[in-house]
């Protein structure tokens, strides 16, 4: 049987490679209505309301509410109160398709829910001269929320969700690939699709530079040009006064597609991927589902702790990296092309504010993130080390600055499991003190404290194995951090440990009877030493 190699895959085989921003989903809201002063402020100063109560709120929540079926009916648009097990993009579709056979932008339907969205709730409090005041604080609630479908000739498929009830939270979702391709087709362009993507272009370079235009001001356009068309339960007077949406990142997805020349390239890749990377660091969770259900076990869970998730169902195979509240995900697209996505669920994750101005750090920190995994996984295919290479990190040397740099050494429990930790996919996103000494420590099984740990960190910074980034706790692996990593770990996993425990099950019973034989004439040959084993 021939071993496919991902570099081979890689090489030469690749017909496109488009990095872009895929789904974004944003969070609307109005900075100065986040507190319960803010609000008392909006009715009494703004509103002109000399006492703050919730019946105000409710007054401007049935209007808005009144005002959005009197625009559906006023534009013929669908209003359709979704079921509690309906998927809301399964039951939009057929409207959305109309829409774009007509070409034209436009609301194809408003969907009404009710869901849970973080509010404003009232407490009604009796004052010393006996008139009642009223205080405002956040809760969860069940309200009303609207969804306004849209099909738009820039984004294509979008919607903007509004909340009926104070202060008006929404949530706008687009599609980065559909933008693009949109740009792509009025510059001329031409390509063939992928489903959420591109399967061949003819100017790659110009597709890649329309993807890398997507940013704050066409959304901030895309935003503004649709509240102007909606109806909505802040006005234009609320607005003047500063009582308006800014837009913030809640989850953003930043992909790197490469299409292969032929299928069966893509799922070479998968192959050898999957195979290379199954005990590597011995994830934490790592599952085989093929189209049945996942099975959890009573693995301890730890936030930080990095966890790898490998799952195939019937030919369609996804790799999930998680980290925190994110994850790197890995699929095939269409059959023919690999997809490698971070999905940034929380933009502290990567050390990035929320407001949608941050959006391009976000979107370089991710890309970033989707190339060193892609060189991890490279790395993790061709990582034979020079003998120089490796006599440095297993003695102890001098760095340049004459510090002693501590040996790791092949073989030591406390190294292996400190290397070990290192080959875990998700290092490509970075990890701190805490998160790799809980790796270290599960690998290990032994106590490992804190100070070890940073005695540890040292002596890898010192090899120059991992990189520490400018004022932060957070740690990259180097390039030759990985290639150590993985050769310690590979020659320990897959040479040395089947070998030593080779005349054992579940080792073939060939090779346990050849290795008994060979037992066998060594006791002959000590015997006739007439050599004896020490008591």
């Amino acid at each position: 049987m021939v071993m496919v190699n991902v570099n081979e895959v890689l090489e030469g085989h690749v017909t496109l490679d488009i990095q872009c921003l895929d789904r974004i989903y944003l969070n609307g809201y109005v900075p100065n209505l986040q507190v319960g002063g803010q609000v008392v402020s909006f009715m009494t100063r703004h509103l002109g309301y000399r006492i703050p109560s919730p019946a105000i709120l409710e007054k401007i929540g049935t209007a808005f509410r009144r005002s959005v079926n009197s625009f559906a009916e006023a534009n013929h648009v669908p209003l359709i109160r979704f079921a509690k097990e309906d998927r809301k993009i399964d039951v939009m579709r057929r409207y959305m398709a109309a829409q774009e056979r007509v070409g034209r932008s436009g609301v194809v339907a408003v969907g009404v829910a009710q869901e849970y969205q973080n509010v404003f709730a009232s407490a009604e409090r009796q004052g010393t001269n006996g008139i009642p005041w009223f205080g405002f604080h956040k809760a969860d609630r069940r309200v009303t929320c609207f969804y306004f479908y849209l099909w738009d000739t820039d984004f294509g498929a979008a919607f903007i969700k509004v909340c009926a009830y104070f202060p008006y939270p929404i949530k706008v979702w687009i599609n980065g690939h559909e933008w693009a391709k949109r740009q792509a087709t009025h510059a001329g362009i031409a390509f063939t699709e992928l489903s959420n993507g591109f399967a061949s272009c003819e100017d790659p370079q110009a597709l890649q530079e329309i993807c890398d235009r997507l940013g704050p001001g066409t959304i901030e356009v895309f935003f503004q040009r649709w509240l102007a068309v909606l109806p909505l339960p802040l006005t234009d007077h609320d607005a003047d006064a500063g009582y308006w949406w800014e837009l913030s990142m809640r989850q953003i997805e930043i992909s790197r597609t490469l299409v292969f020349d032929a299928p069966r390239r893509a799922r070479a890749f998968f192959e050898a991927l999957v195979t290379d990377n199954l005990d590597l660091g011995r994830p934490e969770t790592l599952e085989m589902v093929f189209g049945r259900q996942i099975r959890r076990g009573r693995l301890r869970r730890t936030q930080e702790v990095f966890k790898t998730k490998v799952v195939t169902r019937d030919t369609d195979v996804t790799i999930n990296a998680f980290y925190k509240h994110s994850r790197i995900k890995q699929y095939l697209k269409d059959g023919r092309a690999l997809r490698i996505e971070t999905v940034v669920n929380s933009p502290d994750d990567l050390a990035c504010h929320r407001r949608l101005e941050h959006l391009p750090e976000l979107q370089s920190k991710a890309r970033d993130i989707n190339a060193r995994l892609l060189d991890t996984e490279r790395v993790g295919q061709g990582c034979v080390l020079a003998s120089p290479a490796f006599e440095r990190v297993a003695q102890s040397t001098l760095t340049e600055d004459g510090r002693r740099a501590p040996a790791l050494r092949f073989g030591d429990p406390r190294v292996m499991a400190l290397l070990g930790a290192l080959c875990v996919s998700l290092t490509a996103l970075g990890f701190t003190h805490r998160s790799l000494r809980a790796r270290v420590n599960h690998l290990l099984g032994t106590g490992y404290n804190a100070n070890q740990m940073s005695y540890d960190l040292a002596r890898l910074r010192r090899n120059g194995l991992i990189e520490r980034r400018p004022h932060s706790n957070t740690y990259d692996i180097t390039a030759e951090g990985q290639r150590v990593a993985l050769f310690y770990t590979k020659v320990h996993n897959r040479l040395l440990r089947p070998l030593l425990a080779a005349d054992k099950p579940p080792a073939p019973l060939p090779l346990r009877r050849a290795l008994s034989t060979i037992d066998q004439h060594v006791r002959g040959y000590i015997d006739d030493a007439r050599m004896v084993n020490a008591a």
